[in-house]
């Protein structure tokens, strides 16, 4: 029990601050230099253009009207993701709104464009990190999938909404003002990336089939200090059994398995995934716990 409200706590903790930092990225960021992005803000900025509210009024408007569309689609459980980082988000832009500060001395919209991307992708990245979402175009994204189109892949249906919103706001704020959006767009993506996965070393697998698996095994073993797994697997052509061996190594490592397979087994086929993270135990590898 005391475990879990533990958990709680920090998932409070991290998400004030995540929310405060895409508070930040918004409120001295984004409005003074007149930018834009996808998303419910990139909407609401749309809709800035044309009525004076304030932008955490409007969101908070946007996000509450999606909120009631998901549970009514969708159902409470669904909107439970999402609920509390939708009351929490705007309240916080509500009040660093009020300082009415600006991180760029002038006006640079490359500079604005690349410190948005960053901090708001910081944002996400946090708030997805504990297992929280936004609602914004993401459940608009899953609503149009399991209602309309449940054959599309939900990543698709969200990058069509968000460019919709980020095409629609190259009439209003001009096509350069899009084409920063598109920059902070793909910042974004990469820094939700980094808060999740980190910047561990890359790890590559290697799926081997290999006549010298038991020689493989020894030398990823006991010279390289990796863990081997093993299956055997059939070749349909030939009805052959042959081991495929599985290994979880760095790039380095993985060149030197080559150049061992091509002096002790040259038939032997190499299949090499890249893979973002790995969590357990084993060199490279990220805590599990963490």
């Amino acid at each position: 029990m005391k475990e879990s409200l533990k958990i709680k706590i920090m998932d409070y903790v991290f998400l004030i601050v995540g929310c405060a930092i895409g508070a930040f990225a918004t409120t001295a960021v984004l409005i003074p230099n007149g930018l834009t992005s996808g998303g419910l803000t990139g909407i609401v900025r749309i809709i800035q253009s044309f009525i004076d509210v304030d932008f955490s009024l409007c969101y908070y408007a946007g996000a509450c009207i999606i909120l009631i569309v998901v549970v009514v689609t969708l159902g409470f459980k669904e909107a439970q993701k999402v609920l509390i980082v939708t009351l929490m988000y705007p309240a916080i832009v509500m009040v660093f709104e009020r300082f009415n500060f600006s991180l760029l001395e002038e006006k640079d919209l490359i500079l604005a464009a690349i410190f948005c991307g960053v901090f708001s992708g910081a944002c996400s990245g946090i708030v997805f990190w504990r297992g929280y979402a936004f609602c914004g175009t993401e459940s608009i994204a899953k609503i149009i999938k399991q209602k309309l189109i449940p054959q599309a892949d939900i990543s698709k249906i969200l990058l069509v909404i968000d460019g919709m919103i980020i095409i629609a706001s190259a009439f209003i704020y001009g096509k350069n003002i899009a084409l920063y959006a598109l920059v902070t767009q793909f910042i974004i993506s990469k820094m939700v990336d980094y808060i999740i996965y980190g910047m561990e070393t890359k790890i590559v697998q290697l799926n081997i089939i290999t006549n010298r698996g038991e020689e493989l095994s020894e030398y990823v073993m006991y010279e390289l200090n990796r863990g081997v797994s093993s299956r055997t697997v059939i070749g349909e052509y030939t009805g052959q059994e042959r081991r495929e061996l599985v290994i979880l190594c760095s790039p380095r490592e993985s060149i030197l398995i080559k150049r061992f397979l091509a002096q002790t087994d040259r038939t032997a086929f190499v299949t090499v995934l890249h893979v973002d993270t790995v969590w357990g135990e084993g060199k490279g590898f990220s805590s599990i716990e963490k």
